[in-house]
């Protein structure tokens, strides 16, 4: 018996559609989308493409729950999804949005909200800022590393995304 193709799910570059009007128009490119991961304790931050697929350094290995206290003593971390869009001024960041993580390594479990990392990867996506939840030590963090990957892209970036990551 002949099995059935399966569609998966693809990273499509550039015009998705690339002219032609079927299979696969309007879906979303995601070549623009980095996953930032704010390990808070540590004071740092770095990009994990892994995250793209939930496959993070931190994420392997973890069962999540959908339950917070049932990770006790969990280490805090933000993945933040961030978009870079280009003006007439050069690239900025456009859409940047955050998402709560915790990991507790020892009993192999954490947690973390599937349904609310996928909601922002498509606001960061379309351009939205959403960093006000995040805590002032995390805002520093992530404006430091902002800024330090790319200083020119930081200052052609929004206002809202700069008073956003100001902490206090």
């Amino acid at each position: 018996m002949e099995q059935k193709k399966k569609v998966g799910f693809n990273i499509i570059k550039n015009d998705p559609t690339d002219g032609h009007k079927g299979f696969g128009k309007g879906a979303l490119s995601l070549e623009n989308v980095s996953p930032v991961i704010v390990d808070v304790e540590d004071g740092s931050a770095h990009i994990d493409i892994g995250a793209m697929h939930a496959r993070s350094a931190i994420e392997k290995g973890i069962k999540f729950l959908p339950n917070k206290d049932e990770a006790a003593g969990a280490k805090p971390y933000w993945l933040v999804w961030v978009t870079v869009d280009r003006n007439e001024s050069g690239p900025y960041y456009a859409g940047v949005t955050a998402c709560e993580m915790t990991v507790n390594r020892d009993i192999r479990r954490g947690y973390k909200s599937l349904p609310e990392h996928v909601n922002r990867m498509d606001k960061s996506l379309k351009r939205h800022i959403i960093v006000s939840h995040m805590d002032d030590p995390s805002k520093k963090i992530l404006r430091d590393f902002l800024v330090a990957h790319n200083k020119e892209m930081w200052e052609r970036s929004s206002d809202e995304l700069k008073d956003g990551l100001t902490a206090g």
